[in-house]
């Protein structure tokens, strides 16, 4: 799996208000309460498990994995630097899985094994949640060269669609969409720190050229919609 370092580092997806509007997203995908346990496959810095631990108070910690250990991870949670599969295998159940942004950067293989896992490990009625861009009239600023990886990437993306219906059979499709409004300049910053995974293996006078074109094409505040597919399913 490709490790992403910086995709919620001091971006939108930090933001007080992006956590909010997403958490209280999940909460119409799955009703919490302070009994509910919770699993965050690719969690990053926690931020959302950290927020609806501060409002839920669960009994049991929310549980969050990755393959990378942020030094400022939330302390509210349990964070554990592991495989998610390998962790999975030991057979630990929960009400609500999510996977946001990390199901494409599985091989074909481990996606199956993944949502396999997933399934039997979730307990009766609960609930999968799986986050990625939307593939459809997405929004994202873009370069020439980012336009034509991402667009690559994207239909990548509906094939692993049609995958994961496969697997798992029964799943319901919405839309969780958030006004993005930020600098230019800290946009810029975000290309450079290659937040997105078809920006990791650009050239760096690919990101160079990628960013005189962003500061020419934009105005100092960008706007656009950023918007995510997801996939549910209950067990």
């Amino acid at each position: 799996m490709k490790n992403l370092k910086n995709w919620d580092n001091k971006t939108w997806l930090a933001s007080e208000r992006y956590i909010k509007s997403f958490c209280t997203f999940v909460k119409t995908k799955k009703k919490l309460n302070k009994n509910t346990k919770i699993l965050d496959i690719g969690c990053g810095r926690a931020n959302i498990m950290s927020r609806l631990q501060k409002t839920f108070k669960f009994k049991t910690k929310p549980t969050g994995i990755d393959v990378v250990r942020h030094r400022d991870v939330k302390k509210n949670i349990r964070f554990i630097k592991c495989d998610a599969i390998k962790f999975l295998k030991k057979g630990e159940k929960f009400d609500l899985i999510i996977i946001k942004q990390v199901i494409h950067l599985l091989s074909k293989k481990d996606r199956i094994i993944l949502l396999n896992l997933c399934r039997s490990s979730l307990v009766n009625k609960g609930r999968l949640l799986i986050f990625s861009l939307k593939t459809k009239g997405n929004q994202i600023p873009v370069f020439k060269s980012f336009k034509k990886k991402l667009k690559i990437s994207l239909k990548k993306d509906d094939k692993i669609f049609t995958n994961i219906k496969k697997v798992l059979k029964r799943i319901n499709i919405s839309y969780f969409n958030f006004k993005v409004n930020l600098k230019k300049t800290s946009y810029i910053k975000m290309i450079k720190n290659r937040y997105i995974s078809c920006l990791l293996k650009m050239t760096d006078k690919q990101i160079y050229e990628g960013v005189e074109e962003i500061s020419l094409k934009y105005k100092n505040q960008i706007k656009f919609i950023d918007s995510l597919i997801c996939i549910a399913f209950t067990k």
